[in-house]
């Protein structure tokens, strides 16, 4: 986390070219502009009080976490988490930061901290956590004593007890190989990935309205009487049920416990404060902490302190995938708003400012991650706390109101890429809203990032979603959607790399990175191929064969996972969890919606490399298969004019048939694959092009590609296209997007798509008209996701060699934003070699 010190030049600098249009992000950036030290000086002071700081990585919650689990050893799972979340309350420490309106940290004060989670992590301690300091990227402060106990008392526990060990284990020796590089699974070969062993879920959304509105003393009384009129003569009521109830009581009596602790703490702190103002905050701090998340919240104040403890407490139960998610803020809020705001007891200026308390508590808290393959998927210190806004009610209607508009309003004063802001759109959302929405995409901190209605919506129904439910869905991720109280599946999924399948079908089954070894299937030599039917049947034959592993490894994940984790407090606000009994973690649950998800990474290099191959080697015969493979094992070297043809081939992102029908084929074999294969799995699985920082370490496992793409750099990122492939302008990137959809198969999901504008292509109103019909376009498309960066070009190669003059930029990397200077020099340059576009 940075924020900007105060102005030392102006916002205007010689070292910009004529005619150069900055973003108002890039001029705050370039002039040291801090817009909240005069909007709203109380956040700017909590911000300021850790800007610039490395995260520590703080403990406490580990070390309680397995002192309470060596006590319960033998107790049913859900039962022994619940008693943990309880001693975690107990003990953990707890503050209230100076000029804080909202309780509920979790860390190390006065900095940014992660913490840590040794039931998911615990095996990779010995590998990893020395270098945490000097790691490409994501640097950790670990203290001396605090890697004492690491090493003395948490670890030592958890060894030969992680459920990566276990998973890792369970896995066939041919599968365990190919994903991995050592049999203990703590190095990836990054063709076939699995996600599922550095996180105890995929990210999530909680129905928070349930605590807003009945509070956990209601769900804890719910329990207790259900509790105490079981059969105990029925063994499942014993064996399941039982353990399920008690450790609903426990789990609600711990957060209503952790909350009153912070209820003592804000009126001890009142007791000694001299300033009368800062002593009346903190009593209507613990006035609110008695109140909440015990019982309803009775103010638009309470309703924010509610959903700070549950998003924090939640943060204790496990490690969520990206961090949790924090639904639709502008629906469950809203009802407490409009009141305050009817009333007179709340103005936009207080509940602006509360929001941002939010907010700078959440850029206090860092994801961190210990193994060595999840730090260089989330580069950036990565996090996705998505807060959904607009869309559409259960009925169909336009959901937009005032808090809609107030928390873009907040998006642009707040200089941080924390929280994550999405907004959903469709065919009827207002103009007034789609003007506000793309005013705050100029700004150019990358916010928010759109979701389609007209896309997301029939997907879920089709694959088995009630139409409410739908409806009402939450953005929770990089570009996923959660239906809290509808949504069911937990498990992380896996990732492949599509740009190494045509490598294996180039070199029967082998890469140069890994040498003889025999890695994919052998489907012959290339040079023996003499159709395009006969090579692109060796690349599906690849393809398949990915797929066929990582259905095995998803079925793996599936039994594997509910011996290792439990989430009551989740379960607590999950109404088919209540309802069977079943903590949220189990297999399957009735009722549920169950959808599993794979991510692609590469899916334009390996268009663009199949398209190469068709027109050049099979149809103009410019290239022989001979002079290909001699140029790719040279990696062009000596080779530029094969490169220079290769290079301009037709490729995806310019709506050209001939490029997307290829990227058609390739979704094809993908998505019937994993509709003919569900019913063995047990679910589907989705088909997501979402690569998150992956498509980097991917691609340095990859030698050159067809496309012209030299060895070991990055593939292409999400279902966006190649670098600079994209001449024909955004539209038709769009309609690229559009045309490789197989709209017959249902098997697919999210797909990141990034837009490079350059601010000067969105100048003044006229900007605003097109961005916004622009946008009308990706709804009528029907796509899933887009999001932007309105930055110049200029501006990002300047950062990269003066990283402390623009210590604040901003820039969206895949479904997320982060300082661009946290990142590595790899993905800097992915950045920067985005195509920026200069028409729209």
């Amino acid at each position: 986390m940075s924020q900007a010190v105060e102005c030392c030049c102006s916002a205007t600098e010689e070292t910009y070219h004529d005619g150069e249009v900055l973003s108002e992000h890039e001029k705050n950036v370039l002039g040291h502009v801090n817009v909240l030290k005069n909007a709203h000086p109380r956040v700017y002071q909590i911000v300021k009080s850790f800007e610039n700081t490395t995260p520590r990585l703080d403990i406490q919650r580990g070390l309680y976490f397995t002192q309470s689990m060596k006590a319960t050893v033998g107790q049913p799972l859900i039962l022994r988490w619940a008693k943990a979340l309880h001693h975690i309350a107990e003990n953990i420490e707890v503050y209230i930061d100076d000029n804080q309106l909202l309780a509920g940290r979790i860390g190390a004060q006065n900095t940014r901290y992660g913490i840590l989670y040794p039931e998911v992590e615990g095996d990779f301690y010995r590998t990893f956590l020395s270098n945490l300091s000097s790691r490409e990227g994501n640097h950790v402060i670990l203290t001396p004593e605090d890697h004492k106990i690491i090493n003395e008392e948490i670890g030592p526990f958890w060894e030969g007890k992680t459920y990566h060990e276990n998973f890792t284990a369970a896995l066939p020796d041919d599968i365990r190989d190919f994903l991995f590089l050592n049999r203990e699974g703590t190095e990836s070969r990054f063709i076939v990935q699995e996600q599922s062993g550095y996180r105890s879920s995929l990210q999530w959304v909680h129905d928070y309205g349930t605590a807003i509105n009945r509070g956990f003393a209601a769900i804890r009384d719910e329990s207790q009487a259900r509790l105490d009129s079981l059969d105990l003569d029925n063994p499942r009521n014993v064996i399941e049920k039982k353990p399920f109830l008690e450790a609903m009581v426990i789990v609600c009596d711990a957060i209503i416990l952790w909350a009153h602790r912070h209820a003592e703490l804000a009126r001890s702190m009142a007791a000694q404060e001299t300033d009368p103002v800062r002593r009346e905050e903190l009593l209507v701090i613990a006035e609110n902490c008695d109140q909440v998340p015990a019982y309803p919240a009775r103010n638009f104040h309470q309703a924010v302190q509610c959903q700070w403890f549950v998003q924090m407490f939640s943060r204790l139960e496990q490690r969520t995938g990206t961090t949790i998610s924090n639904g639709r803020m502008d629906q469950y809020l809203y009802p407490l708003f409009k009141q305050d705001m009817e009333n007179g007891s709340l103005t936009e200026e207080r509940a602006l400012e509360l929001l941002e308390c939010m907010w700078a508590g959440m850029s206090q808290f860092v994801e961190l991650y210990i193994s060595s393959q999840a730090n260089a998927f989330f580069q950036g210190y990565a996090h996705w706390e998505a807060v959904s806004i607009g869309g559409q009610d259960r009925n169909g209607n336009d959901a937009t109101n005032e808090l809609s508009h107030l928390l873009l309003k907040s998006k642009r004063e707040f200089p941080s890429h924390y929280p994550d802001l999405a907004a959903r759109v469709h065919s009827r959302t207002p103009d007034s809203f789609l003007a506000d929405i793309a005013e705050t995409i100029k700004f150019g901190s990358g916010f928010p990032k759109l979701l389609n209605d007209e896309e997301v919506i029939p997907l879920l129904v089709s694959q088995g979603a009630p139409m409410g439910d739908a409806l009402d869905y939450s953005v929770s991720g990089c570009t996923e959607v959660r239906m809290p109280n509808r949504d069911t599946y937990t498990s992380g999924g896996g990732m492949i790399n599509l740009a190494a399948a045509i490598e294996l079908a180039l070199n029967n089954g082998r890469m140069k990175k890994y040498g003889d070894k025999l890695l994919g299937m052998e489907t012959g030599d290339p040079r023996n191929m003499k159709t395009w039917d006969e090579f692109w049947e060796a690349v599906k034959v690849q393809l398949n064969n990915f797929m066929r592993i990582i259905f095995a490894v998803q079925y793996v994940i599936n039994k594997e996972r509910p011996k290792h984790f439990a989430q009551p407090m989740a379960s607590a606000l999950h109404a088919l969890c209540r309802k069977h009994c079943m903590d949220l973690h189990s297999e399957h649950i009735p009722e549920g919606y169950e959808v599993a998800c794979s991510d692609f990474v590469g899916y334009s290099t390996l268009i663009d490399s199949l398209a190469a191959v068709k027109k050049h080697v099979y149809e103009d015969r410019d290239i022989s298969m001979d002079e290909l493979l001699a140029a790719l094992n040279a990696d062009f070297e000596g080779h530029e004019k094969t490169q220079e043809l290769l290079s301009h081939s037709p490729a995806y992102g310019n709506n050209d048939p001939y490029a997307d029908s290829i990227g058609k084929d390739i979704d094809r074999v993908l998505e019937e694959y994993s509709l003919a294969h569900k019913d063995e799995l047990g679910f589907l699985m989705q088909i997501r092009y979402v690569t998150v920082t992956a498509h980097v370490p991917n691609g340095r496992v990859v030698s050159a590609t067809p496309n012209g793409r030299k060895a070991w750099s990055p593939l292409s990122e999400g279902a966006s296209a190649g670098y600079s492939t994209d001449a024909h302008g955004p539209t038709a990137l769009l309609l690229s997007n559009a045309a490789v959809k197989n709209r017959d198969l249902i098997a697919r999901a999210g797909r990141v798509l990034n837009i490079k504008f350059s601010p000067k292509t969105l100048e003044g109103k006229a900007g605003t008209r097109h961005l916004m019909d622009f946008i009308r376009t990706f709804v009528d498309l029907k796509l899933w996701h887009v999001q932007f960066n309105i930055v110049n070009r200029a501006t990002l190669i300047r950062a990269k060699k003066e990283p402390q003059k623009y210590r604040n930029l901003i820039v969206r990397v895949a479904g997320y934003s982060a300082f661009f200077v946290d990142l590595t020099s790899d993905l800097q340059d992915d950045i920067i070699n985005r195509t920026e576009q200069d028409n729209i």
